[in-house]
């Protein structure tokens, strides 16, 4: 039976194989680059087909006009339907009523679920979250919605503290700045090694980093490489630690926006599907824009 661990990274698309604008193309990544068999990701490699791992340039536009959206391209990753046409064009990034309903619907999450396997998302949130979310003054994104609506819980800072969640800045040092001092301080890899511990136990492990994202609008090339590094030393632990025989481990993103620092929004770029281990040649054959996302991982859960 093979297990899946979903890695989001928000905002990444591949873009000019060029350090002084593309910190994709700049940054040091060694646990990525290895698997990929010495290949980047940018857009000049195209597909990689390595030894253990495939790189498959997604359409994220959906045959839409404009920039895609978070919202939207998040929804069609999970519901495997193409969301910008359905809505009328690119939207986020939070979700509206309509995204709203769509989620509500057969996702990734409920598919599992359904077929009696076990589903983790792999996120804490801190309780001004709930607090906030709870007096209507702001919205889910796209993936905790979909959580919530599959009967998911979503974590806490409880479990955050437990080594059962991860944080989006991978180190928990942010959360020290937001009423819990004690909270422990991890480095990247020991975090991608907790997310290798939560598949140990479910069948499909979800995790949403949009850290990517935020520093894509405006942060500069500096503070994107810092990001990238230890989303690759966290990927590294990740790697490390489960059993690639046994487990596919795919990197996802909804739209480009990190892998060029002179736009100060997103791109139109095509995103990178990473996958890596079991079944990863099957998934891959099978992905060519995000709709085709949610039934590849599913195909992979029920049939290797």
């Amino acid at each position: 039976m093979t297990r899946v661990v979903v890695v989001f990274l928000d905002g990444v698309g591949l873009g000019d194989d060029d350090p002084a604008v593309n910190p994709l193309a700049a940054a040091q990544m060694p646990a990525l680059t290895a698997v990929l068999g010495g290949r980047r990701l940018v857009a000049s490699s195209g597909r990689i087909d390595a030894a253990g791992a495939t790189m498959v340039p997604t359409d994220a536009g959906l045959g839409m006009p404009g920039r895609p959206q978070s919202a939207t391209g998040q929804t069609a990753l999970l519901t495997g339907r193409n969301a910008p046409l359905l809505v009328g064009g690119h939207f986020g990034p939070r979700p509206n009523a309509d995204l709203r309903a769509m989620l509500e619907g057969p996702t990734l999450f409920t598919r599992v679920l359904a077929e009696g396997r076990s589903v983790a998302f792999a996120n804490a949130y801190p309780q001004g979250y709930f607090d906030a979310v709870a007096r209507g003054k702001r919205l889910h994104g796209a993936f905790p919605h979909a959580a919530q609506a599959a009967g998911l819980r979503l974590r806490t800072a409880e479990d955050l503290l437990a080594g059962q969640a991860l944080s989006v800045d991978l180190t928990n040092a942010g959360w020290r700045g937001m009423g819990y001092p004690d909270m422990p301080l991890w480095t990247p890899a020991e975090a991608g090694r907790v997310l290798a511990s939560l598949s140990a136990s479910n069948d499909l492990v979800f995790f949403d980093n949009w850290a990517t994202d935020v520093v894509g609008h405006g942060g500069g090339l500096d503070a994107s490489i810092v990001i990238l590094q230890d989303i690759d030393a966290f990927l590294g632990g990740l790697l490390a630690a489960v059993d690639l025989e046994q487990t596919l481990v795919a990197i996802v993103s909804d739209h480009g926006n990190i892998e060029d620092i002179r736009a100060r929004g997103h791109t139109e770029n095509l995103t990178p599907t990473v996958l890596i281990g079991a079944g990863q040649a099957r998934a891959a054959d099978a992905i060519s824009d995000l709709t085709d996302v949610m039934g590849a991982l599913l195909d992979v859960i029920r049939h290797t």
